[in-house]
């Protein structure tokens, strides 16, 4: 997290023009709020029912649904995204919220500790959360924070990227229309200085991330001086590996879509193709190379536009010169690496192959539409390099052989592993990763799980 001038602004991907810049929050701004959002959870959110928050919380899901397309346009102006990729994101943020909405009392209800009569155990909201989001699923992202916490007890304060300042603004708009008291979800346009003296601030109980490893590593830092419990969903360099009984025609389907979702701009989208089989190797990425050539760049609001652009000019530049670096120790372009001739942030859906273990690539999350792939002669050596990454977070195995399939499972390091298909996600299934790609779950049970006091009240028993 570099220590520049924050500036929140929109700028048009598909064109580079800058459509509105926002003022950032002054300090008095940012305490005034985390004033307001305390106050609301000692007086009124805390002490609320959960189903009444739960109410409020369905209301924010209709609301959502409801403006589904001004959201989506919204977002696609601001960060690229395809609009029917972006009317999905909306649905499925919807989704979340409706989830913790229909699920909350179930959760978080007390539970008698089985054994120990007279023992029970209460989950109870902790404070205020801050959450720093990410800009490539400007709702999602969100919505895996705000739909838990809120229906929790615990009022959010969040962050959002600096290039999705109408999406912020829209989300606690519908927060706010949902009738949730002022305070309970905050949208600060706030600078990292001021992130840092929230963490630093007794009254935020705990922090949520999903973002960069350095940025993870940065807010960790804070959160554990100060004593904070901390969730980071950080980057990922996720493996699909095709065993040698897996259908090709199917894995080389859900590899280039699974590549390219958000035009490769997802922690959680396949990054790494490892084939097993020099001939199947050969096959994979001819069927691959055919996917990537019949992507069309344009107007991302163009339903027809296949590959929209990135989020910004840095985004272009950085993948550009690791594709540079890349070629320069080795590596093999098969297609692509270049930027698209046109104005925005367009680069061409690349491949590369003979990435050798000394290629910086080999290590690095290439954040876009550039894919590696890896030939191996087995099925250990496809289990080696799946796992020769600092990331752990999804990663997915294709064979023909469900039960093998879910043994290969149990020997790769990550936080998720999905048989047959890319990242598939949903409200009901945990979402997060091990090693470098951060801790803590959402989404699911777990996600409401992470921020409660687990609080113990136990009588006892021979009394009087």
């Amino acid at each position: 997290m570099a220590h520049h001038q924050t500036v929140y602004q929109t700028i048009n991907p598909a064109n580079g023009q800058l459509i509105k810049t926002f003022p950032t929050t002054t300090d008095e701004q940012v305490f005034a709020a985390l004033d307001r959002a305390h106050e609301v959870y000692q007086k009124d959110w805390r002490r609320r029912s959960v189903g009444d928050r739960c109410k409020i919380m369905s209301k924010a899901a209709a609301l959502m649904r409801e403006r589904k397309q001004e959201l989506a346009e919204l977002a696609v102006l601001e960060m690229g995204k395809t609009i029917g990729g972006m009317l999905g994101e909306v649905e499925f943020s919807a989704a979340i919220l409706d989830y913790y909405a229909n699920n909350g009392e179930k959760f978080l209800q007390t539970i008698d500790l089985p054994g120990v009569p007279g023992a029970v155990i209460a989950s109870e909201p902790i404070g205020v959360i801050l959450a720093i989001e990410p800009w490539n699923f400007p709702y999602y992202q969100v919505a895996r924070v705000a739909g838990p916490q809120i229906v929790a007890g615990n009022p959010v304060m969040l962050k959002h990227a600096q290039s999705v300042p109408q999406c912020a603004i829209a989300l606690e708009k519908l927060f706010v229309d949902a009738g949730a008291p002022a305070g309970v979800y905050t949208n600060l346009f706030c600078s990292i200085p001021q992130v840092n003296a929230l963490i630093a601030d007794f009254r935020i109980r705990g922090v949520t991330l999903t973002g960069s490893e350095r940025a993870g590593a940065s807010v960790a830092e804070q959160a554990g001086r100060h004593l904070k419990k901390a969730v980071l969903e950080l980057g990922g360099s996720d493996p699909l590996v095709v065993l040698e009984d897996a259908p090709l025609d199917q894995a080389v389907e859900v590899a280039a879509a699974g590549r390219m979702m958000c035009m490769g701009q997802a922690c959680a989208s396949i990054k790494r193709y490892i084939v097993v089989g020099k001939e199947r190797g050969q096959k994979f990425l001819e069927g691959v190379k055919t996917k990537f050539e019949a992507m069309k760049a344009g107007d991302p609001m163009d339903p027809a536009t296949t590959l929209g652009p990135l989020v910004s000019e840095t985004a272009v530049e950085n993948l550009v010169s690791l594709i540079d670096e890349a070629k320069a120790a080795g590596a093999t372009v098969v297609m692509g690496g270049k930027r698209i001739d046109r104005p925005g942030y367009y680069l061409e859906p690349t491949l590369i192959t003979n990435v050798s273990r000394d290629n910086p690539l080999f290590m690095k999350e290439a954040f876009g539409p550039v894919a590696t792939l890896y030939v191996v002669d087995t099925e250990e050596e496809a289990i080696e390099v799946a796992n020769a990454t600092t990331f752990g977070l999804g990663s997915s195995v294709f064979s023909a052989n469900i039960e093998h399939a879910k043994k290969v499972a149990t020997e790769i390091e990550a936080g998720m592993v999905f048989i047959n298909s890319a990242v598939n996600s949903g409200p009901d299934v945990p979402f997060g990763g091990v090693k470098n790609s951060g801790f803590g779950r959402e989404l699911s049970e777990l996600g409401i799980q992470e921020f409660l006091n687990k609080k113990l009240v136990r009588v006892h028993q021979n009394w009087l």
